[in-house]
């Protein structure tokens, strides 16, 4: 089947399955790391959740040049051991100090520091380290299939979690964190260096960083892909926030439906990951049209009556979140120069990752203040609006213009078609 057509490569394969067990692992720990914040540290505090994310994730904005430079001038396998390594040491230490009872919220903002440096060096080598496992033409499956791996965990981490945060507390869950890592260290482990793909490496020597960010500039597709993914990753894509405050505060419920409703958004991301992983290759008005359908379907979510009806709705934002940010990180990957990957990668994670300092805590002061539904309405302006952005850029390139149609019905009214000079409105 072509939806799975680069697990028939023995790597890839290897690969995926120490990927999907770490990142069970990591769904655990920060499951349980946000209803420590929530539950055990503080009193029921989103905004205390929201400095904890912009921690973790602000490194990626502040190293994601040098990180990006790493990644593309030296071997990604043995960066990787370090990183993993580093973060399977941070995770033990948190683990340690919560089950001792030890654990104070400034412990957990310094680990959570400490955790996103590491991340931040990480990403951009384990992105690119994909296109060493897999031909080329394969390359926007696997990604997608990392996708789809990334959110399977998703759907088993947070439940696993949010049963083992209630029955021996968050600090086993880090524990437990910890030894997820070793599956991925012995993914690598098992891939011999002699068979993966020789790419490119940036040759050293000063300006490499800058001469990423000007091959950037000058490809205008990629700058509005990563405004609509900053925009989005921003305001957007703080499910844990969302999910904390609607299901502590509106619905007054545990860590157990905490983690269950992860779960169960993870359903749809799984779904959209997988439809992903089908397409021949991805496409600008599909990472746009998903962005429009997340802002509709959060603002369908936002108005959900009850716990059950509040699971229904995030099913599919779960599908369109994802639909948008695998198209985006396939379309980023697949059109950039290998040489560059990396740098642009990293410039990619920055803007998709690096933006929850500046959302995270907006959107847990909305939660505090105007409560959780508002906070959900954010996310869902932020996807009509990356939507719009999307949509005007693709007719000023294209040369396009709308024309309305009295015959057609519903949405039909209007149309897109080429003008002089134009070129086909469905690339």
């Amino acid at each position: 089947m072509s939806t799975f057509k680069s697990l028939h490569i023995l790597n890839y394969r290897i690969w995926f399955v120490g990927a999907i067990i770490s990142n069970i692992g990591t769904w655990m720990q920060r499951t349980a790391q946000d209803w420590l914040v929530f539950a055990h540290l503080t009193d029921h505090d989103a905004g205390a959740m929201g400095i904890t994310m912009a921690l973790q994730l602000g490194p990626q904005l502040f190293l994601a040049p040098v990180a990006g430079l790493v990644a593309d001038r030296f071997n990604r396998k043995q960066l990787l051991v370090l990183t993993q390594s580093g973060m399977a040491l941070l995770s033990a230490a948190l683990g340690i100090l919560a089950v001792s009872g030890a654990a104070q919220l400034w412990h957990v903002y310094g680990f959570a520091l400490l955790l996103g440096v590491v991340s931040a060096l990480d990403a951009p080598v384990r992105q690119t380290f994909v296109s060493e496992l897999v031909r080329e033409d394969y390359l926007p499956n696997a990604v997608a299939l990392n996708s789809a791996s990334f959110n399977v965990a998703r759907m088993i981490g947070p439940a696993v979690s949010g049963v083992l945060t209630v029955v021996v507390g968050p600090g086993w869950v880090f524990l437990i964190n910890a030894l997820s890592f070793v599956a991925m260290l012995l993914s690598l482990w098992k891939i011999p260096s002699a068979s993966l793909r020789q790419l490119p490496r940036a040759a050293a020597g000063k300006g490499r960083i800058r001469e990423g960010l000007r091959y950037v500039r000058f490809r205008p597709d990629i700058v509005v892909v990563l405004v609509a993914v900053f925009i989005v990753g921003t305001l957007g894509l703080n499910f844990v926030l969302f999910i904390a405050a609607m299901v502590g505060t509106e619905f007054g419920l545990d860590a157990s439906a905490f983690g269950l409703m992860n779960s169960i958004m993870a359903i749809g991301s799984v779904a959209g990951a997988l439809l992903s992983a089908g397409r021949k290759k991805p496409r600008l008005r599909i990472i746009f049209g998903a962005a429009g359908a997340f802002g509709v379907t959060s603002g369908v979510a936002a108005l959900a009556p009850n716990y059950f009806w509040f699971g229904v709705a995030l099913v599919p934002v779960g599908l369109f979140a994802i639909t948008m940010m695998t198209s985006a990180n396939g379309y980023v990957q697949t059109t950039t120069d290998p040489v560059m990957r990396g740098r642009v990668m990293a410039l990619y994670m920055a803007i998709f990752m690096g933006g929850t300092p500046i959302g995270a805590p907006l959107v847990g002061w909305v939660a505090n203040v105007a409560g959780a539904r508002w906070s959900m309405g954010v996310a869902a302006a932020s996807g009509l609006a990356a939507a719009l952005i999307g949509l005007l850029w693709i007719i000023r390139a294209k040369h396009l213009r709308i024309r309305f149609d009295r015959r057609a019905s519903g949405l039909r009214h209007f149309r897109l078609e080429p003008g002089s000079g134009g070129s086909d409105p469905d690339r």
